[in-house]
């Protein structure tokens, strides 16, 4: 147990076959969202799948997750992250599915007993993106500009930079946001950049926000393979698709949002970045007092120790400032209407 984090289990209510290798490879399952993006995500995954392994029948099940069902509520009032991944892991606990994919964004720090990352593929762009029909930059904003997102972390980000805007909350799927956007409801929306790639949006965007600016969600725009611990036929099968350098670098961002109790409800950015053979990690979080607090470390990185050890190192260096591990257990959030530097 790492940081006093409790991981989340789930009690396997029935224990699904396992096939042997070759009924594997015959066929594989995704779960996946059935929002557009999920969709693409999986279908990515399928056709790559497909191509390294052109006997296998891969099929995508989409799946509705609470995440998707509330929309009148920030995450971080309903749940947080596992309100995109519960559904999904059920499936595979029922033997319905093989392999689920998920934005690993949104995949809880701690993973029930029963389940794996089997793999995180290449990253896409890992920015922030600015988008508005009428406001260029960020830099551009007016006074008592009204911005959309209910992201705790862009919220945090963007109030230390300009205390004088406005932020209205923001949830829906990439299309639901962007028609909120149009129809006039906020004079702009900050959004993944890898979202919109995917989409082929990438046109809407106003701004890159460069993480000088605006430091990015820990393991944004990574993909990550989940399956069952128990499944090595799928996580053999998966190997081909895991990404190192990418790997690596979303774990030493989720080890160090392990330490301070890292999901959605803490205002909390997390950026590993390679320099060769050396990984630079940058973070910065909130303190429930409105302070922003930033660390960063460079070290060279060759193994999974390494990047976990640099993830805990610059953990380290935001609580020598002040930043404390929040697990919630007492149903409260400090961070929730908290004052603004």
């Amino acid at each position: 147990m790492v940081g006093g984090t409790k991981p989340r289990v789930l009690i396997l209510l029935r224990k699904p076959p396992i096939p042997t290798m070759t009924s594997a490879l015959k066929k594989l399952r995704i779960a996946s969202r059935k929002s557009r993006l999920a969709l693409w995500q999986a279908e990515h995954v399928r056709s790559l799948l497909q191509h390294h392994h052109p006997d296998t029948d891969v099929e995508i099940i989409g799946m509705s997750t609470e995440g998707d069902r509330v929309l009148d509520r920030a995450l971080y009032e309903i749940g947080g992250k596992g309100l995109f991944t519960k559904e999904l892991e059920l499936a595979l606990l029922r033997g319905e599915a093989e392999l689920a994919v998920h934005s690993l964004k949104d995949v809880p720090m701690t993973l029930g007993e029963a389940f794996c990352l089997a793999g995180i593929m290449a990253r896409e762009d890992p920015r922030d993106a600015w988008v508005s029909p009428t406001i260029p930059a960020l830099e551009s904003l007016p006074q008592g500009a009204v911005v959309g997102t209910s992201s705790l972390r862009r919220e945090a980000q963007l109030k230390a930079m300009r205390p004088d805007i406005e932020i209205q909350p923001l949830r829906g799927n990439l299309d639901t946001r962007l028609a909120k956007l149009d129809r006039g409801e906020y004079q702009g929306i900050v959004l993944a950049v890898a979202g919109l790639n995917r989409l082929e949006l990438s046109h809407r965007i106003a701004q890159y926000c460069e993480p000088t600016l605006m430091l990015p969600a820990v393991g944004q725009a990574a993909l990550g393979l989940e399956c069952l611990v128990q499944r090595q036929d799928v996580i053999d099968m998966l190997q081909v698709l895991d990404h190192r350098p990418s790997n690596l670098a979303v774990s030493a961002e989720r080890e160090l949002a392990l330490r301070l109790g890292g999901s959605c409800r803490v205002p909390l950015a997390a950026y590993a970045s390679w320099e060769v053979d050396r990984m630079r990690l940058r973070a910065c979080v909130q303190l429930p007092d409105g302070r922003m607090v930033h660390a960063e470390d460079h070290q060279s990185v060759e193994n999974l120790n390494e990047a976990l050890g640099l993830g805990a190192e610059v953990a380290a260096l935001l609580m020598a400032q002040g930043a404390r591990p929040w697990s919630g257990q007492d149903g409260t959030n400090p961070w929730v209407n908290a004052p603004s530097s």
